[in-house]
């Protein structure tokens, strides 16, 4: 299906990472997976080929590419595995933040290095006790003097065991109300060293998605400089609602993709695999269920794309975007159990994409917003 956001320049990039996603990646995967890690090389290697953020400035070393170009790394990604996305969040969640609320001194600080992928990047959003209720975080920051003095944990963090560069949402001020709007956004930067009271959990065991490395963080008296508040103190829970659109969107991205991809690796199976003298693709239940799969798919992947076309035009569509993002994530789960069935017995069983595949999809249901939280949303912007 063509995509109308995509030029030919978007699919030389697409060419390129998936060339290197085939030499570098692909034949190490199954080995990561185990490690429950990315070597730091593979950032290192993204960084390189201009593969990290290439929509920043020239500046800090972007080349001021468009959104089609984040499309294109996010899909290419997913169709090799969910757990090798940490990039994708460092890329179009974690750096938004930085260039649209940070200084030009924060800028020059963190930007570039993200580019050639020597700093990886976490946001650290979600507490033990607390998950899309942001306005109820525990941790704090107090100000002392040029310091801020940082106290709590932090759960489920993406890239959170490699990472060396931390947005933290915090409380700076427990008094205010409605307390969302003592929320603030301060960066704990580890690159050039330990930071005293700072310490990563152990990686967190997770059903999928292995080799994306998952940990807790706490924060016990850490001392951090005043210039690294991103923006406006008390502004964090409003920076935060103004990227989750984008957010979500990657989330609808992966899914969607991952769905494709699920469709397709089932397809190819059906067609070899026999039973009663004949391709399992030639009875009429494994046709009307791929017919099944194959329109929603269809009809989930024009649903996406016209939201990036309207996200690329800066079109509000947090409604539309919370409704894609409950529906495909929903869709591709479902997706999973369907081509999981169709496989029969070896759908079970580890050296099959589909087993991993069916591991890896469920968690897009929770993260970025639970799908119930979607669903408030869409409620409430229709005035319900």
């Amino acid at each position: 299906m063509s995509k109308p956001y995509l030029t030919e320049e978007h699919e030389i990039f697409r060419k390129s990472l998936r060339k290197y996603l085939e030499k570098q990646v692909i034949p190490n995967f199954e080995d990561w997976e185990e490690a429950r890690q990315v070597p730091r090389t593979y950032w290192k290697q993204l960084g390189e080929q201009g593969f990290l953020c290439p929509w920043l400035d020239e500046e800090y070393g972007g080349m001021n590419a468009d959104f089609g170009y984040s499309v294109v790394f996010t899909e290419e990604l997913e169709k090799v595995g969910a757990g090798i996305g940490g990039p994708g969040l460092h890329n179009d969640i974690v750096m938004p933040y930085i260039d649209s609320y940070g200084s030009k001194e924060q800028k020059q600080r963190w930007l570039p290095r993200s580019v050639t992928g020597e700093m990886i990047s976490s946001i650290a959003m979600t507490e033990p006790g607390t998950g899309s209720d942001l306005a109820a975080i525990k941790t704090t920051a107090v100000r002392d003097g040029d310091h801020y003095v940082i106290n709590g944990e932090k759960t489920f963090i993406t890239n959170g065991y490699s990472t060396n560069f931390i947005v933290v949402v915090c409380k700076t001020d427990t008094n205010v109300n409605p307390p969302h709007k003592g929320i603030s956004l301060i960066i704990v930067d580890t690159i050039d060293g330990e930071v005293p009271g700072f310490k990563k959990g152990k990686k967190l065991r997770k059903v999928g998605q292995h080799t994306s490395d998952t940990a807790e963080l706490i924060f016990e008296d850490v001392r951090v400089p005043v210039e690294n508040l991103l923006g406006e103190e008390g502004k964090g829970f409003y920076y935060l609602m103004d990227k989750l659109q984008q957010e979500r969107l990657m989330v609808a991205i992966g899914a969607i993709t991952s769905a494709e991809r699920m469709l397709e690796i089932t397809i190819d199976y059906v067609k070899q695999r026999k039973a009663f003298g004949k391709p399992i693709s030639k009875f009429q239940n494994t046709q009307f269920k791929i017919a099944e799969m194959a329109t929603e798919i269809e009809i989930g992947r024009t649903f996406v794309d016209n939201l990036i076309v309207k996200h690329m035009a800066g079109e509000d569509v947090v409604t539309e975007v919370s409704m894609a993002k409950w529906w495909v994530t929903d869709l591709a789960k479902k997706m999973a159990g369907e081509c999981m069935q169709l496989h029969g017995g070896y759908g079970y069983m580890e050296e099959y994409e589909i087993a991993r595949r069916y591991r890896d999809i469920p968690v897009s249901t929770i993260y970025a917003g639970t799908n119930e939280i979607m669903k408030q949303i869409i409620a409430k912007n229709m005035g319900l």
